[in-house]
Formats: structure tokens, C-alpha cells, sequence
């Protein structure tokens, strides 16, 4: 003997469902303050895994800030050993465009970096520093905006 279940009550798909829905209620919910005009003078970014992984990951924002229109550098300030100037090409950077800086004596890369911001000859700064406390922090966004810059850190872990 089969059984035949006829429902009593027609269910729509999940997409019909949804779409049933007005949306207002939960686009009011979910949308934030627009961004502002401007962007932040600091972001940092954390990377975790393999470093090639990482660096693989890395490859497309370190291409598309070397594309900048803006006419000032994209400068890296002491990157890993393995961020070299065949990965740089590889990774299809504008060379052209790339400042790769290492501290000298008794310099930190920290100071380089504020440095650097400062001057306002990069569009970007990149960093890899860590850790990274508040104070350090406060002078790159300082520094940041003093040079009209953006500094980004990359935290590899």
C-alpha cells in the first residue's frame, strides 16, 4: 500500500518566500552610516597562514595600490624576506611605481614609516609591524595626515 500525501497548504520556495518580504524593514536594519568622503589615515590588515599563502592574498591590493593614479610612490617599509623584486613582478606590480625601503643604523622601521608618511611622496605607506601598541598607531595616523598619506600595516601571523 502507497501512500499519497497531498498538502493542504501550497508552501512557496525559500526565494519566493524572501522576496514575498518587504524589504525596507530589513535593509533599515542592516545598512549603516554611508562612509565618509574621506578615507582613514590607518588600516591594518592581518594575515594568517603560509607565507606564500599570504603573500598570494597580498598580491592583488599590493597590485591594485601600485596602479594608483595618484603620481606619488607606493613605499614598503621592510617587508618579509620573501616579498622580493621577482615576486613583485610575478605578482604583476608596477615596479615603476614601488619604493622598497629598510631602515638604516639605529633606525626602526617604525620611524622609517613615519618618515616616510610624513614627507608625503607616497600615496602609501605599507608596514609590517608587530605588534603594534596605541602609541605607534597614533603616530602613523599623525604622520598619515601630515603627508596626506595612508598607512596600511600588515600583520603576518
Amino acid at each position: 500500500m502507497q501512500l499519497v500525501h497531498t498538502p493542504q497548504h501550497t508552501q512557496l520556495s525559500l526565494f519566493e518566500a524572501f522576496m514575498a518580504q518587504p524589504l525596507a524593514p530589513i535593509l533599515n536594519e542592516t545598512v549603516e552610516a554611508p562612509w565618509g568622503g574621506e578615507p582613514e589615515a590607518f588600516s591594518e590588515l592581518s594575515l594568517r597562514g603560509a607565507a606564500g599563502s599570504c603573500l598570494n592574498l597580498l598580491a592583488p591590493i599590493l597590485r591594485e595600490l601600485s596602479e594608483d593614479k595618484d603620481a606619488r610612490w607606493l613605499t614598503l617599509i621592510a617587508p618579509p624576506a620573501s616579498l622580493t623584486q621577482a615576486w613583485l613582478r610575478e605578482a604583476g606590480l608596477n615596479r615603476e611605481r614601488i619604493l622598497l625601503l629598510q631602515p638604516r643604523g639605529t633606525q626602526s622601521a617604525q620611524q622609517l614609516t613615519c618618515e616616510a608618511l610624513r614627507l608625503g611622496r607616497s600615496h602609501t605607506v605599507v608596514s609590517w609591524l608587530n605588534p603594534l601598541n596605541a602609541s605607534a598607531k597614533q603616530q602613523l595616523i599623525s604622520a598619515a595626515r601630515t603627508g596626506d598619506a595612508q598607512s596600511l600595516n600588515i600583520r603576518l601571523g
